[in-house]
């Protein structure tokens, strides 16, 4: 199993929006490497949702539950799409200013590639997160 992270402004796509929806789509990403990461994503991988520009935190866990097809948003053949559902919302976020002062984070790609939507999280990454976010 692999462990990722994706990135959506709430005030466009929300975690709460994202559960009405049942099963999430995950499209529009134009990067050469959050769309390679999407490629590599496998059915039951589990992917944190980080809430961009308002939040700047993780709020839940998803599932991935379809892996890579073509984008419908777009007749371009090089862009894909993940079907995600959600797991758990957290009972506490993982702030960004928490995973930055957290040194076991230090090489999250979250805090070096900040503009990737979508990013792998290493096995001990995922377990740390998970402990914040039910730390209490």
């Amino acid at each position: 199993m692999n462990y990722w992270l994706v990135k959506s402004e709430p005030s466009a796509y929300s975690w709460d929006d994202f559960v009405k929806q049942g099963v999430g789509v995950w499209d529009g990403v134009r990067n050469y490497q959050a769309r390679n990461n999407m490629q590599a994503m496998k059915v039951g991988d589990l992917v944190f949702f980080y809430h961009s520009n308002e939040g700047l935190e993780v709020v839940g866990l998803a599932k991935v539950v379809k892996e890579a097809y073509q984008d419908p948003t777009t007749e371009d053949t090089r862009w894909v799409v993940v079907e995600m559902t959600a797991v758990e919302k957290f009972p506490k976020t993982v702030t960004l200013k928490q995973m930055k002062a957290d040194e076991r984070l230090s090489d999250l790609a979250l805090v070096r590639q900040s503009r990737l939507s979508v990013t792998p999280v290493k096995p001990e990454e995922f377990d740390i997160i998970i402990g914040l976010a039910h730390e209490g």
